[in-house]
């Protein structure tokens, strides 16, 4: 079951969107559970009072409490990393805010059947490669950790770190062979570094910054490729 959230000041357009989301459960025979909100406060308000969502069409304009703002709360306010915010919107050009709520997606309207089964089919992807664990070696140790705690791989000659917010593991290795069996929201960003895109906190077109303040260069044969699958078509200037 996947906990689907559609909110949008336009009735139609969440009628429309559910519909699809209804379309693409059938086809790829998923369960799905559908929720609708016209407004940024009355989600927030769900969400504080214990509700859950995994996968979220959030508009950007709503009237008063924006989407982006909505992001926001959902990100730092709840501290949830796992829900995979979808924007929609009827402009194609964003800012570089837009970045820092960490969308999986950003779709124009009108928006059609396609995008939608395109979307969530990534977005069920995402959530369950993240219900697995990376397994490793640490000398005699077998280690098993939650690929969602991991912020980036870092290589140094054999050897592979496995940073996380407050601890760091090493392991042999090697980064071609490590970044075929890694979750989608990991990207080789240089021949040292493998990074989680959701513990991004800050992107510039040399370097990304992580979590734990750590700032990461980008290598230049890698930046255009990045660009493109971290901002995932929201346009920003650099």
């Amino acid at each position: 079951m996947y906990n689907i959230g559609i909110c949008d000041d336009g009735k139609n357009i969440c009628a429309s969107i559910e519909k699809m989301i209804s379309v693409c459960a059938e086809k790829k025979n998923m369960e799905v559970e559908v929720n609708v909100w016209y407004a940024g406060e009355q989600l927030c308000e769900f969400l504080e009072q214990g509700g859950q969502l995994d996968i979220l069409f959030l508009d950007i304009q709503l009237l008063e409490l924006s989407g982006i703002a909505v992001g926001d709360f959902i990100r730092n306010k709840m501290e949830d990393r796992k829900m995979q915010i979808i924007y929609i919107s009827g402009e194609a050009s964003y800012a570089r805010r837009l970045f820092k709520t960490q969308p999986m997606d950003f779709l124009v309207k009108p928006i059609t059947q396609q995008q939608i089964d395109n979307s969530v089919e990534l977005a069920v992807k995402i959530l369950d490669k993240k219900a697995a664990k990376f397994e490793f070696q640490n000398g005699k140790e077998h280690l098993f950790v939650p690929y969602d705690d991991i912020l980036y791989f870092e290589s140094n000659a054999r050897k592979i770190k496995v940073v996380r917010n407050k601890a760091a593991n090493e392991f042999y290795g090697s980064m071609k062979e490590l970044e075929k069996n890694l979750p989608m929201n990991f990207l080789q960003i240089h021949q040292s570094y493998i990074i989680n895109r959701e513990h991004v906190v800050r992107y510039a077109y040399e370097t990304v910054e992580m979590d734990n303040g750590k700032i990461l260069m980008i290598s230049k044969t890698h930046r255009r490729w990045v660009r493109d699958r971290l901002l995932r078509g929201v346009v920003i200037s650099d």
